[in-house]
This record gives structure tokens, sequence and C-alpha cells, in this order.
């Protein structure tokens, strides 16, 4: 498992990716995958943008000695090879969780591979998967894959997912993203919160922590980035920025949520238009994103709150201050640095009453 990181990065990043090969571009094509319990069909796909909607499926619940399996059917992917899990639960029981994979390839089947350990749990180690590779929290395919397994291995005290609404979700897409044209005006009051503003020892590392709290604070479920921070931070790695941890962090608080790899601006659009800002990752170099809270940064995250005309809208935690979080970046250049570099993103929405 490889597992750079930026331990003081100047953009608070969580970690440095390495960048994808150069290929000729293609249209990507991204499916959200997902099984629930406690939650309907219409509530999950209500918050999916259309483009990326798959299946949602019952779950399959099993016991494996401690821990608690949570398991999806194989799903079929059509040659993925950027795969995201993330596992999302209305509660505040302290839960450890890791998210597992194998892969149909040639059509045979990989044994189960997992990224990093969520929470409070240890978890025997499993072993390497080729062709998937295990990058902290992304998982990739050095070969097309034809279908999927998904799994959140659970521990937790006994009856502690009793009743709670919970779901787990896989975002597998193939190819780059294509060029963005400019998607049509929205504008969302997200409040802006600055990482920069808190304690001087953390402040250049919990980007994430604080994207997730001006998403919760706009959900009218607030919390402090520094007690997201704790909740989020990742010790084996020393990271703050683990993606699907901030989806967990965020159901403890009410706030549902899964990671997507965004295929395109329509996309981002839909859900700004159901009223859903996105904390998105971002990285580039001194020049690619003017007027950008930081001249450059390996690994970022901000908060898409709108787009107007040819400039999208955001809140970027790197902000001396809260007053200077909103910002205006070109939509063109917020493309190249987040839809073709990663386009991963947090969709977040409160669970259902």
């Amino acid at each position: 498992m490889r597992r750079a990181r930026t331990k003081g990065s100047p953009a608070g990043g969580p970690r440095v990716r390495p960048r994808p090969p150069i290929r000729a571009r293609r249209t990507v094509t991204t499916g959200l995958w997902v099984v629930a319990s406690g939650l309907t069909t219409d509530a999950i796909t209500a918050a999916i943008p259309p483009s990326c909607r798959r299946t949602v499926d019952a779950a399959r619940t099993s016991v494996e000695g401690e821990d608690f399996l949570l398991e999806a059917p194989a799903w079929r992917v059509d040659g993925a090879t950027h795969l995201l899990p993330s596992f999302s639960a209305r509660t505040t029981t302290p839960l450890g969780v890791r998210l597992e994979l194998a892969a149909r390839c040639g059509g045979a089947w990989t044994p189960w591979t997992a990224g990093v350990t969520l929470g409070p749990a240890r978890f025997a180690p499993l072993p390497p998967a080729p062709p998937l590779e295990v990058d902290v929290d992304v998982l990739r395919a050095a070969a097309p894959v034809e279908a999927l397994r998904l799994r959140a291995r659970v521990r937790a005290e006994h009856g502690a997912l009793d009743g709670v609404p919970w779901m787990l979700s896989l975002s597998a897409s193939v190819a780059p993203p294509p060029p963005a044209d400019a998607p049509s005006a929205a504008r969302l009051a997200v409040p802006p919160l600055s990482q920069m503003e808190t304690d001087p020892d953390l402040a250049r590392r919990i980007c994430s922590p604080t994207c997730v709290a001006m998403v919760l604070g706009y959900w009218r479920r607030p919390a402090t980035s520094l007690a997201l921070a704790a909740e989020m931070f990742h010790a084996p790695s020393d990271l703050y920025g683990v993606w699907p941890a901030a989806i967990l962090a965020a159901g403890r608080h009410g706030v549902a949520g899964y990671l997507l790899r965004f295929p395109d601006w329509a996309a981002a659009a839909w859900c700004l238009a159901q009223g859903m800002p996105l904390v998105v990752s971002v990285r580039y170099a001194s020049g690619e994103l003017r007027d950008a809270a930081i001249a450059a940064t390996p690994g970022h995250l901000v908060v898409l709150t709108g787009f107007e005309g040819e400039t999208a809208l955001v809140n970027d935690p790197a902000a001396a201050s809260a007053g200077e979080v909103p910002r205006r970046y070109r939509s063109a250049e917020l493309a190249r640095v987040w839809l073709e570099r990663a386009g991963v993103g947090y969709v977040l929405f409160p669970f259902p009453a």
C-alpha cells in the first residue's frame, strides 16, 4: 500500500497523489453503486446525479468472528479502473470500518483487498490482489475490471447497527474526464470557515475537516473544524484527509454521504441544483488556478458552492480568514485542477428523518 503524505503541506492537503499517465482523451464513464439499510431507494437516488446512478441493492449481512460484514452483490463495472468506496452510517457509536474489494478480471476473482482502516479497530491484514493497487483510500486496477464485490467489515458493540440507517457505495470509473463545458448558474449559501484560524499546529493540515464543517453548517448540523479533525484523524498514516473518513464522520452528525469521481460539470451542476454543495479535491502548480488562496498544492480540498457565468464559486478553507474564504475561480481552470486530475468529490446530504 502506498502512503505518500504531506505532513506539513502549505495547502493542508491530505497527501500527494501520483499523476496518472497521459492518455488519449475519451469520454469518462462513472457509475455509483449502492447497498443500503434503513434508507429507501428513492431517498438515495434523489442524491445521485442521474448520469451516475446505477443500482441500489438491499444489504446482505453476516457475522465473521468479532466483525459484521455488510456485503454487496457482484456488480458489473464494464472495464472500470478507478475505484472509490465509502460507508456512511447515522450513529454516534464508535465504529471500526474497513472497506474491502474483490475484482473479476479475465473471468477469475481476485482475493479480497482493502484500503485503510477507519476508526478504533485492528483487522488482520489482507494480501495484495493484483491487478488491484491500493493508494490509502483509492483502488486502481492495472487491467480493466469486469465486475466487483464490495463489503464493509465493521467492528462495534453488539447491536450497534440495529435500526441504524447506513449506505455502502462504490464509485467506479474508466478513462480520464473530457474537457469540461461551463455549467449553468447556481449559488448556495455555505458558511465560510478558515482552517488557518484554528490551532496553528494543525491549521495547514485540516482542509478536509474544515470543508466538512462548512457543509455540516450549511445543513444546520454544526461542528467545529478541530472536533471533526479529531474524528477524522487516521493515526497509522498521520493524515486528516482520508476521504472515506470524512464520509464516516459526517454520518455521526446526521449527514449521509458518498464519494464520487465526477465525470463532468453536468453532474456537479445537478448536485448544486438539488441544494447539495460539494467538497472537491484539487491539485495544481503555480499559475494553474489564478487568485487561489494558496499558490500551489499537491493536494487540497475546497467547497464548490455555485457557478456564475464562466466563474466557479468556491469556499477555500486555506484563505487567511473566514472573510476571504468565499472566492471566485475561473471554471475552466477549476475543471483542469479538479475534473481533469481526479474529479473526486464528497456528496453530503441529511439522512431522511
